[in-house]
């Protein structure tokens, strides 16, 4: 008999089919994207709200038995399944109501009469979500912390063990939703920065998850080497390249392989840049104005402007938890890194750009702990108590970002920084004016320990299987509509095309959604309405 766990993710959805006598991970399936139109939670939400959840829930689930079914397993002997994930995405999966993690605040929902759920932990039937496996099979769902920080901060807080450490430290998922947590004693202060599609290779020209054929990494040998991961996921060396001139120095095992790049690969592109004088003040000093790296990939100017926005929000994120926690940054010394981003990220690259905090001595890259406490719970669903309780007792110290002075004080100058050039020391003078501490420099060389080598440990004896195939189409016409195309012309993602009888097909997965609208907006009739768009039969 087998068990199925899920990390259903912002930017795509991850599973293992379990054999439960042994607790022996069998294989492994992932997404390369989201079947969601929209790059983010809050495109997701946005979409959810004006769409309905029920079409959100469909179009979610069709995905998710897309990928259960290349398991390369018997569903027929599914006896459990289980999820973690952010609230939005649980919340998505489960068909739940939404408006409260949409809308901020006690005020926002007095306004709307919305009644916050209470996303406990629970066990329902797994047919009751539309999987595709036996009526009896169960649901295991853990339990949120609080608003926008969910199973998976819960996940990471746990496996890692940054429970049980006795030191100040602090974690973080690095994803398009970045969840951290600090620990200074027995407080643990928790946030969640919206850092953006770019961690996940998202948004980015010729970006990807983290997999097969993927640019996950720059290494310094006098130029820069790629690093590619092959079919086990593991970075192997690519080509060797002079950014600077924009050549291939010499072509290495990997060459040939490369597919796109990872949003770790960006942020060692964005490293290597600062590092070879190439990026200043907002603008990349390369021929083309890009990053040429192998097998025709490169990186351009707003690849690495997506990056800073990115690592802006990390570290503002970052900053105002000490803030809170009301300790200096040289009383923090160790850093927890999950999800693929903190996996495969070059963790002193990563500290030297402002993805960690520059005073972390010792760093401990830990893999894809969502999925791991999914796996766990197939194996022990008694677990389900323990986190509720640890979720209970960590709920008084959360920090909105969304709704925070400092964290908007602190951002606003990371922006500066990243955009406008701003110098370190104007960004440090007007943080000493707003009664924050400064930023140090980056010093020495950090202890790095490498939990795992890649963010999915054990694909299991029949190995990993890459889905592109997931989303639905969204169909729709319009009367008053002239037939221009002006809408699929518009369409940045080649997301949205018409047919001769001006019947309307949108991709899910490639579309942009309440994010864009420009195929709304470019109609010269005003008859195009996205919101009227319904889910092919």
């Amino acid at each position: 008999m087998y068990g199925i766990s899920l990390d259903i993710g912002t930017s795509g959805t991850r599973g293992h089919a379990v054999e439960l006598s042994t607790g022996r991970i069998i294989s492994t399936a992932m997404t390369e994207s989201h079947p969601l139109p929209g790059a983010n939670i809050m495109d997701h939400l946005t979409f959810c709200i004006k769409m309905g959840k029920d079409l959100a829930h469909r179009i979610l689930m069709d995905t998710v038995n897309k990928l259960i079914g290349d398991l390369n397993i018997d569903l027929k002997k599914v006896e459990k399944v289980s999820i973690c994930g952010n609230p939005i995405q649980l919340s998505l999966f489960q068909n739940m109501e939404i408006d409260d993690l949409a809308y901020v605040g006690e005020k926002a929902w007095a306004a709307r009469g919305i009644v916050p759920l209470k996303r406990n932990a629970r066990i329902i039937p797994a047919v009751d979500v539309g999987l595709n496996v036996p009526d009896k099979a169960e649901l295991y769902v853990p339990p949120a912390i609080k608003h926008e920080i969910g199973a998976d901060a819960l996940a990471m807080l746990i496996k890692s063990g940054f429970l049980e450490q006795k030191e100040n430290c602090m974690v973080t998922d690095y994803g398009t939703n970045a969840e951290m947590a600090l620990k200074v004693g027995d407080d643990i202060y928790t946030g969640s920065a919206a850092a953006g599609p770019a961690m996940e290779g998202q948004h980015i020209e010729h970006g990807m998850l983290a997999s097969p054929g993927a640019i996950s990494d720059l290494e310094y040998d006098f130029d820069w080497r790629c690093m590619v991961l092959n079919d086990d996921l593991i970075p192997e060396e690519g080509d060797l390249v002079n950014l600077s001139m924009g050549s291939v120095v010499s072509e290495g095992k990997m060459h040939g392989k490369a597919k796109g790049i990872t949003g770790t690969g960006t942020i060692a592109a964005l490293a290597a840049a600062m590092d070879s004088k190439i990026w200043k003040k907002g603008r990349l000093n390369s021929p083309g104005g890009r990053l040429e790296l192998q097998d025709g990939i490169y990186v351009t100017e707003h690849d690495i402007a997506e990056a800073c926005k990115a690592v802006g929000a990390m570290r503002a994120g970052h900053f105002t938890l000490l803030e809170h926690a009301k300790i200096k940054f040289s009383d923090l010394n160790i850093m927890y890194m999950s999800g693929a981003t903190g996996t495969y990220v070059d963790a002193e690259k990563a500290r030297m750009v402002g993805l960690l905090p520059p005073t972390c001595r010792k760093i401990y890259q830990i893999g894809n702990t969502s999925l791991a406490l999914a796996t766990d719970l197939l194996r022990n669903p008694e677990m389900l108590d323990e986190l509720q309780t640890i979720a209970d007792s960590i709920r008084s110290n959360h920090v909105m970002f969304a709704t925070d002075e400092v964290f908007e004080q602190i951002y606003v100058q990371e922006l500066a920084y990243w955009v406008e050039g701003m110098s370190m020391e104007s960004y440090n003078n007007n943080l000493d004016i707003l009664g924050i501490q400064q930023l140090p420099r980056v010093m020495g060389r950090p202890e790095i320990n490498r939990i795992a080598v890649r963010d999915i440990p054990d694909i299991g004896d029949r190995g990993l299987k890459i889905i592109r195939d997931i989303g639905t189409e969204l169909v729709g016409r319009f009367s008053g509509c002239t037939g221009c195309g002006n809408c699929g012309t518009e369409c940045p993602e080649s997301a949205l095309t018409m047919d001769k009888d001006k019947t309307i097909h949108v991709k899910t997965k490639r579309c942009l959604g309440t994010a864009c609208y420009r195929c709304q907006f470019v109609c010269p009739e005003k008859v195009f309405k996205y919101e009227e768009l319904k889910l092919s039969v």
